[in-house]
């Protein structure tokens, strides 16, 4: 699908049966937005620009030279964006932008969130985006900035984490079996969520680095300079999402140690009961054997002795242990 975007924020969608009777993009346009082309949308983008469209096999290369390089005044760059923020299973698409003499071509199989803030946002901007080096710049801001809020969702969902792994003391008693195996999935999750927005962070600092040596934007001192401002901002977003990550280390190691704890004592209240129970045991023992000569056989009070015996000696160790602080 083809999405060709004016200045002023207005969108005109092209369908290939438009672009066989037309034959050309309105002359106008700062923007084209390939969302999942076809053959024949990038044959006719390719003609239009004259230049190389890489495929989706291209975008997935990591190497930097395939993914940042100049050709004959056209600049490629390919950034990893995070999209399915929202749901369980977050992922990286590759987005390539190129950066032409006559406007910025962007080309994904993805639909991430930033693309559909910047769209609604284009109309609003002050003077516009009138040429493809601010066109770049304010997606790039745009991108960035839905990249802080997704760090932002992270530390909340971090707090109620740790807020349900550690509770209230008068509640941990009271768990549901495997709470907190649960919560060691959720906290699995957003470790996850948090590792795939650092990936995405430094491949947007290795394109900002890029892009703002590039002669296009050295030429536009506004876009130079709200490039430096991104690049700034994705250095400060990667410094928090860290700490983020080293906070959420701590409530995975935090999960495992309370669900190591909880083994423990379940362990313990079993060795307990076992050293508790052995007395008693040891006395029903010794007289259950068959020999003919047990004096205490023939006493009258001997089975109520017997028997308060091993209450004794089972009710004797229980105090002990709960008066040395092991119950």
């Amino acid at each position: 699908m083809i999405t060709v975007y004016r200045s002023s924020g207005e969108a005109v969608l092209l369908s290939p049966e438009m672009l066989a009777d037309s034959g050309s993009v309105p002359a106008d346009i700062v923007w084209i937005d390939l969302l999942s082309p076809t053959h024949e949308e990038d044959a006719f983008v390719e003609k239009f620009l004259d230049i190389d469209v890489p495929t989706r096999d291209e975008l997935k290369d990591i190497e930097p030279s395939s993914r940042l390089y100049s050709e004959n005044g056209t600049v490629y760059m390919t950034a990893s964006v995070v999209w399915k923020a929202d749901s369980d299973q977050p992922e990286l698409a590759d987005i390539a932008f190129i950066l032409t003499d006559r406007c910025l071509l962007t080309i994904r199989y993805a639909e991430p969130r930033s693309f559909e803030l910047f769209r609604a946002a284009m109309p609003r901007l002050a003077g516009g985006c009138d040429r493809g080096t601010a066109m770049i710049t304010r997606l790039l801001e745009t991108i960035v900035d839905r990249t802080a809020e997704i760090l932002e969702l992270s530390v909340a969902r971090a707090d109620q984490l740790s807020l349900e792994v550690f509770g209230d003391k008068r509640h941990i008693n009271r768990r549901a079996p495997r709470y907190l195996e649960g919560r060691l999935v959720a906290v699995s999750a957003l470790h996850r969520l948090v590792a795939k927005t650092r990936d995405s962070l430094m491949s947007l600092s290795r394109l900002t680095t890029f892009l703002y040596t590039v002669p296009p934007l050295q030429a536009d001192v506004e876009s130079r300079e709200l490039c430096r401002t991104v690049s700034r901002d994705i250095q400060s977003l990667s410094e928090h999402a860290n700490f983020i990550a080293s906070n959420i280390s701590f409530l995975l190691d935090a999960s495992l140690g309370l669900i190591n704890l909880e083994q423990n004592q379940i362990i313990k209240i079993f060795s307990i009961a076992s050293v508790v129970l052995l007395p008693p045991t040891l006395i029903a023992s010794i007289y259950g054997m068959n020999f003919e000569f047990m004096p205490e056989l023939h006493v009258s009070y001997a089975y109520p002795l017997v028997l308060g015996a091993m209450v004794a000696s089972a009710v004797i160790p229980f105090f002990f242990f709960r008066w040395k602080g092991w119950l």
